[in-house]
């Protein structure tokens, strides 16, 4: 089977057969022809197996045939990806199919300037390749116009679901042209995947190469099992065995992986990092300096795991095992390109048997074990996850970046139970009592103590001198200053904490109604 067979224009034809391109894999095989008729479309496939022109040949094809150029703002193809990596991967596919044509492809994502995006919008725009949130920006800015759109590509799209952006679709799609074909792809099919296709498609037709949770036959892989303490040394060792293969290393979290690339550096290793706190420019150099050899270790978290298309990554590590197993074949997914060979190397610690576990349901199959003994078959290993330690230190909600270089006192803020009201979220603090619990707290004031939750702190004396322990004010003992009865209204004068009382220097207290008493003797 040829592109031409397939019905595509002998122009991509030709497109395609400068850049060697010249046999279809199966997954477009399968996806073009229909496709090519209008029908919409739901693909499962690896990544790695052709999958970009699969929907991006047809909708070019059509383009071709209409000829005319879009309106200012208008888009007429939207290509949604889940992360910055995979939408630049799709662009640079795209660009590079289209040459020579006058389709104009753009691409919006976030971390880049949105004013430049927002001036190529206006010129109008063939195919748009986005991310959900920068979409969602310049939709609020009204920089570009969705109701021309006939085209829509879901590409990853059970990434899609796992960071929350079915919220941004549902506010997407209905901008869309009712009349539009939509095509969804992804290497996985959970089970959520049919309602979405249920919503977003029209008499689907369901295309596959292979089965749920299959990775690709030319990937080795392999579980280690090594104390979570002795992982790193275990991995500089892994990596000194093939120090000239460029290898991708998976961490969970951003700090752990921004500490593990530094661990590798000092050990001399040529190496960078990918995660959330990077900015758009840092990720993309840290990509493009593995892809052209300046590098040889890419550390990442799963924020990697989809778009990188480097054909001479042979080596994949978990490091960590992630927490959403599907995660685990989108990584082992970054090696093995271009029908080369790859291998797929697991640490597990002995808390991690959960993730292992739950990673070979997906696979159906167990990973081959290269060295050490699984920890459930150990005899006193405990595999159960750690209980998170309790943090220490100040309790009580944290403080708003608008009562930074305040002091406060007496813990929380009168009135609060632990939640802003503004940020919606409650506080993480370990000595925080519930709502259904509340004890007192000795020596700090809590909402629970009084019978008002308004009702201001108690201050506490710092230096009693003769009064009562129940008089309801403070007093100072220095020389020329006065205390001023507490009136349970919190006041903050100049930065003050509210709930500590004003206290004058010698001079009557502006404003009140009792005049200053002469220190005590």
């Amino acid at each position: 089977m040829t592109f031409e067979e397939l019905g595509l224009m002998p122009r991509l034809v030709e497109q395609l057969a400068e850049q060697g391109i010249v046999d279809p894999t199966p997954i477009q095989v399968q996806a073009i022809p229909h496709a090519l008729r209008g029908e919409d479309v739901m693909g499962l496939a690896q990544t790695g197996t052709g999958k970009t022109a699969a929907f991006g040949l047809p909708i070019m094809n059509h383009l071709l045939k209409v000829g005319s150029k879009p309106a200012p703002k208008t888009v007429r193809g939207l290509i949604l990806a889940p992360t910055r990596e995979l939408a630049g991967q799709i662009k640079d596919n795209l660009l590079s199919y289209s040459q020579g044509t006058h389709i104009k492809v753009n691409l919006v994502v976030g971390g880049l300037a949105i004013k430049a995006q927002i001036n190529r919008l206006a010129r109008g725009t063939d195919l748009l390749i986005a991310t959900p949130g920068r979409l969602i920006d310049l939709i609020d800015r009204q920089a570009v116009d969705l109701s021309f759109t006939q085209f829509l590509v879901l590409d990853e799209a059970d990434q899609m679901l796992d960071l929350g952006f079915i919220h941004a679709l549902r506010r997407i799609a209905p901008l869309l042209a009712p009349e539009r074909q939509t095509m969804l792809f992804s290497a996985t099919m959970p089970k959520h995947m049919n309602e979405l296709a249920d919503t977003y498609l029209k008499n689907p037709q369901r295309v596959a190469v292979s089965r749920p949770g299959a990775v690709a036959d030319k990937i080795t892989q392999e579980v280690h099992f090594v104390a979570g303490t002795a992982k790193t040394d275990f991995l500089i060792e892994k990596l000194a065995e093939h120090r000239d293969d460029a290898a991708i290393v998976f961490a969970r979290t951003k700090h752990g992986s921004e500490r593990l690339m530094k661990a590798l550096s000092k050990s001399g290793f040529e190496t960078d990092s990918v995660h959330g706190n990077k900015s758009q420019g840092q990720r993309q150099r840290a990509i493009d300096g593995l892809r052209n050899g300046k590098i040889k270790v890419l550390v990442a978290t799963d924020v990697a795991a989809r778009g990188l298309d480097i054909p001479d990554v042979r080596f994949v590590y978990n490091y960590d095992l992630p927490n959403v197993s599907e995660n685990y074949i989108h990584r082992i997914g970054r090696t093995a390109r271009a029908g080369r060979d790859g291998r797929a190397i697991a640490f597990v610690a002995p808390d991690e048997m959960g993730e292992l576990k739950d990673v070979e349901k997906v696979l159906k199959a167990e990973i081959p074990v290269a060295s050490g003994r699984r920890w459930d078959l150990i005899p006193g290993v405990d595999t159960r996850k750690p209980k998170r330690k309790q943090p220490s230190g100040r309790s009580g909600p944290r403080r708003d970046d608008d009562s930074r270089g305040k002091k406060r006192s007496h813990g929380a803020r009168p009135g609060s139970s632990g939640a802003s009201k503004f940020s919606g979220r409650k506080s993480s603090s370990a000595s925080e009592p519930s709502d259904n619990i509340k004890p007192k707290l000795e020596g700090r004031w809590h909402p629970s103590n009084e019978s008002s939750s308004m009702q201001s702190p108690q201050p506490k004396p710092r230096k009693p001198q003769g009064s009562s322990s129940n008089a309801p004010q403070a007093e100072s003992n220095q020389r020329g200053k006065s205390s001023t009865k507490f009136s349970g209204k919190p006041k903050n004068r100049g930065g003050k904490s509210a709930g500590r009382p004003e206290q004058s220097k010698g001079k009557p207290n502006v404003g009140g109604n009792s005049k200053p008493r002469r220190p005590q003797p």
